[in-house]
């Protein structure tokens, strides 16, 4: 037997300077922005009230505690609540995403020094499946090639090298009988794990009810709940993104557009066809009409545009991707978004942060506010105050979703729970 590659995230003294930026997204995320101003509007009543340092640094602390008790009460629930401390963790990741077990497993993080998750042990080696408080499965792995299930824990092997794939007539016996009781290791839990829309999520149906205890996925009504960012208060000098506006200075061209799979029958790409007919888009990326993104990188090269279009390849509730949080929020340039509606995009973002293709009956219209902003600095450097409070955090992957896996094993209770009706919810 191979030694086990695992990773335990002890706790230390302090706390890591990192950590700072990696809080629950639940509750770091600044979505209750009508709370900021009129917090705004508040400390301009109360001006002459507060006189002393200690009644400024305790005014701080309530406006700071409200602030994350607003913030969290913008999304779901966790269906669990303990006061006890973190208790050792183990959490096994069945296989690498997008990689199956065709690559070496690389080094498991430190769930410490990256998220401030203290108590995880992190496992990739199949023989420690016996003593996994929870295991990870990405979706697109369990319904693509070979058949891939752990056995019922009654006919597990303890050696990972006996470990096979199973043949279509196995894995539904197999799929079945892990559906029920006893069939893993006692109080195992098993996580669904899925970034993909539901466009681009085949095999959904084909998956056994019950199979499954827990979601894990960017959707605010998972049962772990991981965006593909957010944005935190600003708490240090050095918060990205620095400064209140990019410097329009270095922004020589108007539109930018990085795309990689190029489709004719999305609505993304029927729109941009609408847009560029008014205004000039710059395209990279494969495909299209796309030019290679520049050696300088794809950061880089958006920066030095005033918009991005930040087009989702499928429009879906709570669908937001990197497109907006780092292609646009964390490079400079303000977003254009088609995704789920403006509401949606709301929950997460200050309405004056994005631009909607929704605001406008027409691409043609949208083209001339464009138009209208590149000609007007003063207004176009208003889509760029919500950085007065806060910064971005792109969600690193995977290594956030394994960590936060482990977090909510340590928060959860002891009452059983398994997901029915997986694709019914997750297509919905």
């Amino acid at each position: 037997m191979e030694p086990r590659r695992q990773h335990e995230s002890r706790g230390r003294s302090s706390k890591p300077a990192d950590a700072r930026r990696a809080a629950l997204p639940s509750r770091a995320m600044g979505a209750l922005w009508g709370w900021v101003a009129g917090g705004r509007r508040g400390r301009r009543r109360g001006r002459g009230l507060l006189r002393s340092a200690p009644a400024l640094a305790a005014a701080g602390m309530l406006c700071t505690a409200l602030a994350a008790y607003a913030c969290w009460g913008q999304l779901p629930p966790l269906p669990w609540v303990s006061t006890a401390p973190p208790r050792p963790v183990g959490v096994l990741l069945w296989s690498e995403p997008f990689g199956g077990r065709s690559t070496a497993p690389r080094q498991p993080p430190d769930c410490w020094l990256r998220f401030n998750i203290s108590g995880c042990r992190l496992l990739t080696d199949r023989a420690a499946y016996g003593e996994a408080h929870a295991v990870l499965f990405h979706h697109r792995d369990l319904v693509t090639g070979p058949p891939d299930w752990p056995p019922p824990w009654g006919a597990q092997v303890r050696n990972a090298k006996e470990l096979r794939v199973l043949d279509q007539e196995e894995e539904a016996a197999v799929a079945e009988a892990l559906a029920t009781p006893g069939s893993r290791p006692p109080g195992q839990r098993w996580v669904w794990m899925n970034f993909e829309s539901p466009s681009h999520s085949p095999g959904l149906r084909n998956l056994a009810a019950d199979l499954f205890n827990w979601t894990l996925s960017y959707r605010t009504d998972s049962d772990i709940f991981v965006p593909y960012g957010y944005l935190y208060p600003r708490s240090h000098p050095g918060d990205q993104p620095l400064g209140l506006v990019p410097p329009l200075g270095r922004k020589r061209g108007l539109v930018a557009w990085v795309v990689s799979h190029w489709d004719e029958r999305q609505a993304r790409v029927r729109y941009y066809r609408q847009l560029s007919q008014h205004i000039a888009v710059d395209v990279f990326g494969r495909g299209g009409p796309g030019q290679p993104v520049p050696d300088s990188g794809l950061l880089h090269t958006v920066a030095r545009y005033k918009f991005y279009l930040a087009f989702e390849n499928s429009q879906h509730m709570d669908y937001i991707t990197e497109k907006l949080w780092r292609n646009a929020l964390l490079t400079g340039a303000v977003p254009v978004v088609l995704g789920p509606d403006r509401t949606n995009y709301e929950r997460f973002v200050p309405r004056g942060a994005f631009i909607h293709v929704d605001d406008f009956p027409s691409a043609a219209s949208l083209a001339s506010y464009l138009l209208f902003l590149d000609r007007n600095p003063a207004v176009y450097r208003r889509y760029f105050s919500w950085r007065r409070s806060y910064a971005v955090h792109v969600t690193s992957f995977w290594d956030e979703p394994w960590c936060r896996a482990c977090q909510a094993v340590q928060r959860a209770g002891d009452r059983p729970k398994s997901i029915s009706h997986l694709a019914s919810w997750f297509e919905r």
